[in-house]
């Protein structure tokens, strides 16, 4: 899991620093802003697949975030487009900054852990 933190920010860095070269400052900001709360619901996952798995139970903050994730992640969604205007294709590439990181991950495991069975 920690590989997959580590991939998660680096996309969403590598993803800026492209769209800062390319585009300007608005638009790669509006990847990270997107980038950040990717990284965040993927640590929100994580601690809730903890609580399933029972590994580590989480406080009642805690619970309460992983209840209302997607009502917060929404809700930052809209002041992040409509409010401060950043554009929804550069806030939407950084949020698939997690997914980016997984399927990195697999490609990694694929390809250097093989015969590991």
């Amino acid at each position: 899991m920690w590989r997959i933190r580590l991939l998660a920010v680096a996309v969403g860095l590598g993803g800026t620093v492209a769209l800062l070269v390319k585009q300007g400052g608005r638009p790669a900001a509006g990847l990270l802003m997107g980038a950040t709360l990717s990284i965040a619901n993927l640590e929100g996952l994580s601690m809730l697949a903890h609580a399933i798995g029972g590994t580590e139970k989480p406080g009642a903050v805690a619970a309460l975030l992983i209840a209302l994730r997607y009502v917060l992640i929404g809700c930052a969604l809209y002041v992040i487009v409509r409010i401060l205007g950043f554009t929804p294709m550069a806030v939407l590439a950084g949020l698939l900054a997690a997914f980016g990181a997984v399927l990195l991950e697999i490609f990694y495991e694929l390809i250097f852990q093989r015969g590991n069975f």
